[in-house]
């Protein structure tokens, strides 16, 4: 709908003016996650023109003066608390990507930049579809971002086994006490960290919360895995959780293997020390990682991870201003500069 909808009639409001035009940035449908639920709010034709900034004032009139009411059965205006906005956005393509992610990658992508910018994010502006590039620069600023440079996708991997690492025995632990409500919580947290540990294994940017399961679901050769995350979750008793996240730990770590990326390493589970409980041993797979690193500036990072394995709190995330100097703390200022 959107696509049509800038053929049809954004291309012609904005004219002759040089410019770009996508659905890229936040919304269900730019991730192909919108439901008819969706469409309650906020929802219908979009589309971002990106213009030079000379130009984005008079563009911006020009499309707001002559956009019609509705296009395909739905408004071109939203109203939101209280608001009106159109479902046209004009602006210059750096003021942008200064706003979603907290610097412009055509002057370079460092490291600092990498791991302060949300994966949400990250995917937003990867994610949906250039309808236009008259710029020539939007294309060239997705691909940039598509994926991680090898060195630091092998860093947040690391870290992403490492959160496992850090909980992985507490899920029996909890039960044998009969805290079956602590091993339940604990077997959910890591549930989702092995979603995530998936996704990122598979060169897919983790969604936020309420996409993630579904996320996982789309993803080819995912089913064995969601079954073995779903019996964890379900589970009515710990050592059934505790034998769902062991296949799912299994089947992670075969997929690490299969990648290449670093030593390969036993796909079993095993006892942790002489205790009766389960675990894949999530630091063997980060040590292997980052074993593997040979970038300096990478291994000099401490193992602490990008803005979402630092803090998940939309306080930080949604903010970019405040995700960059948080994960700088984090990562040691200078050293991820």
């Amino acid at each position: 709908m959107s696509r049509a909808f800038y053929a049809e009639v954004v291309a012609a409001l904005v004219g002759p003016v040089p410019h770009s035009a996508a659905l890229v940035g936040p919304g269900s449908e730019v991730l192909a996650f919108d439901t008819e639920r969706s469409a309650d709010h906020d929802f219908g034709p979009r589309v971002l023109v990106f213009t030079a900034a000379a130009d984005v004032a008079g563009v911006r009139a020009a499309v707001e003066a002559g956009l019609p009411g509705s296009f395909g059965g739905y408004p071109t205006v939203f109203a939101y608390r209280g608001t009106a906005r159109p479902g046209v956005v004009v602006c210059e393509l750096g003021a942008w990507l200064e706003e979603v992610l907290g610097f412009d990658p055509r002057g370079g992508v460092g490291l600092l930049d990498w791991l302060s910018v949300p994966w949400q994010r990250l995917a937003e502006v990867t994610g949906g579809q250039v309808f236009h590039d008259g710029l020539g620069e939007l294309a060239g600023v997705r691909e940039v971002l598509r994926w991680y440079p090898r060195d630091v996708w092998r860093y947040v991997l690391a870290c992403q086994w490492l959160r496992v690492a850090q909980e992985e025995a507490f899920v029996g632990r909890c039960g044998e006490v009969g805290d079956e409500l602590g091993s339940a919580v604990v077997g959910a947290g890591l549930a989702r960290e092995v979603m995530r540990l998936a996704l990122l294994l598979r060169r897919r940017y983790p969604p936020y919360a309420k996409w993630l399961g579904s996320a996982l679901a789309r993803l080819p050769g995912s089913a064995e895995l969601v079954r073995s995350l779903e019996m964890a979750v379900g589970a009515r008793s710990w050592r059934e959780r505790e034998a769902g996240l062991s296949a799912a730990y299994s089947r992670v770590a075969a997929v690490q293997n299969r990648l290449g990326l670093a030593e390969v390493l036993d796909e079993r589970v095993r006892g942790f020390h002489d205790r009766p409980f389960l675990v894949i041993g999530g630091d063997r797979f980060a040590g292997a990682l980052l074993g593997a690193v040979s970038d300096p500036q990478v291994a000099a990072l401490p193992v602490a991870g990008c803005v979402d394995q630092v803090s998940g709190g939309a306080e930080v995330v949604c903010r970019p201003g405040v995700a960059r100097a948080v994960t700088a703390a984090a990562l040691g200022g200078a050293r991820a500069a």
